[in-house]
């Protein structure tokens, strides 16, 4: 009787996991299929609160691909914005949700807020599967709009510091930089005001007798003013000043009045610009070495100009610029920075990347007379002369298997 008993156990068993199975399958057949495209967003989280819809790698294979772009508020917290494209069945059928972060919102919070906005856009879509009869909706708190009494005026202000140290018997280093900053930023006016320090030093034992030290050391302070003056245009300026050991600077002060337009509305800016900036701008600087022109102190009048362009939509990213200064006293002290960057989604699971940064560099007026030891270019303790520099990656990824990316698991960390 006993083990008939356990052998009716283990078929009741088996039976409610076949149910189970074939339930979890139903509901994997019938739920809406989501492709999300977000950089920053805990996924794991996501898919451990938001269970009723089926989360695939491949856009392609999606009915709702929803794509999360961000830009920084005046407050110091971010502005997210919530893009859900509809597909297959679902094409036409677009939706955007916009989100504000506090400046001291933890990860939790904000992970916490990005998912309740994401069940929020996926409601219309789930509405219309065979699942819209296991959803509820619920209004959890009341509110009253109320006029906003903020007695700091918009204004934010940060304090950073930070220290590093590092060694062993034959090496040791160590740093520590610091930071003010205070910003405000409202529709019309964008201030942002910053003041910082950095120092570095490095000791080498070659041997009992021998050793090399190096230091350097930079302290800047900065203020941009900008008025918003149209959809599509601005205007401002910004005044800094900056010393730098590594540099040759002792002091250089200056002030740059600036114009930019956008092609696109700001107000579209955290999917798409295109912006164009163009400034004037005089300086005076103080050296702490002869330079190669045989100056100590000399004032000098740029102008610069820059294009700037940002998009991102459900095939990817691009992200470029370029950038020219020149000094008007001589036409042929110049410089021109290009920047690069793109993720595209080429086929099914397989993605390009790539990234380059390169400078074209005519324009050293700081460099010493003198030329720099082999101890200063091993540890690169001054500029040296360059017509060029560049960097860039580039590379391929391609995943493929089963379209379904459903299940958490956390156990030995993955």
């Amino acid at each position: 009787m006993k083990k008939v008993a356990f052998v009716n156990i283990l078929f009741l068993l088996f039976l409610n996991a076949f149910s189970q199975e074939t339930t979890n399958d139903s509901l994997r057949k019938d739920a809406l299929r989501l492709f999300i495209d977000c950089d920053y967003c805990d996924l794991d989280y996501v898919r451990k609160e938001i269970t009723w819809v089926n989360y695939v790698r491949d856009f392609k294979e999606a009915q709702v691909h929803l794509l999360v772009s961000t830009q920084n508020t005046g407050s110091g917290g971010n502005e997210y914005t919530l893009t859900f494209y509809g597909k297959n069945e679902f094409e036409g059928l677009n939706d955007t949700l916009t989100v504000s972060s506090k400046s001291d919102a933890t990860s939790d919070e904000l992970r916490e807020m990005l998912t309740t906005y994401l069940k929020l856009g996926l409601t219309r879509y789930a509405a219309k599967t065979p699942l819209a009869e296991y959803i509820s909706i619920e209004f959890t708190k009341e509110s009253e709009a109320q006029e906003v009494n903020d007695p700091w005026n918009s204004w934010v202000f940060n304090i950073y510091a930070s220290g590093y140290l590092n060694g062993q018997e034959s090496y040791k280093s160590l740093n520590y930089n610091g930071s003010v900053s205070a910003n405000r930023v409202t529709e019309k006016y964008k201030f942002e005001t910053d003041i910082s320090t950095y120092y570095s030093e490095s000791t080498y034992q070659i041997s009992d007798t021998v050793s090399y030290f190096s230091s350097s050391k930079s302290n800047s302070a900065s203020f941009l003013g900008v008025k918003s003056l149209t959809d599509h245009w601005s205007a401002g300026g910004d005044a800094n000043i900056y010393s730098s050991t590594y540099s040759n600077t002792r002091l250089i002060y200056g002030l740059s009045p600036t114009v930019e337009y956008n092609l696109f509305k700001y107000s579209e800016s955290t999917r798409k610009q295109l912006r164009f900036q163009y400034s004037v701008g005089y300086s005076y600087h103080y050296y702490n070495d002869t330079t190669i022109f045989n100056k100590i102190e000399e004032g000098l009048v740029s102008h610069n100009m820059g294009v700037a362009a940002e998009f991102k939509q459900k095939w990817g990213s691009l992200s470029s610029s370029a950038s020219y200064s020149q000094y008007l006293h001589d036409l042929e002290l110049n410089s021109l920075n290009l920047y690069g960057s793109v993720n595209v989604r080429i086929i099914k699971g397989l993605s390009f990347y790539a990234y380059f940064s390169v400078s074209l560099i005519h324009n050293q007026l700081s460099l010493p007379k003198q030329d720099a030891t082999t101890e200063e270019i091993l540890l690169q303790k001054r500029q040296l002369s360059t017509q060029y520099s560049y960097y860039g990656n580039i590379g391929l990824t391609y995943t493929f298997g089963s379209i379904y990316n459903n299940v958490v698991n956390p156990r030995f960390g993955g």
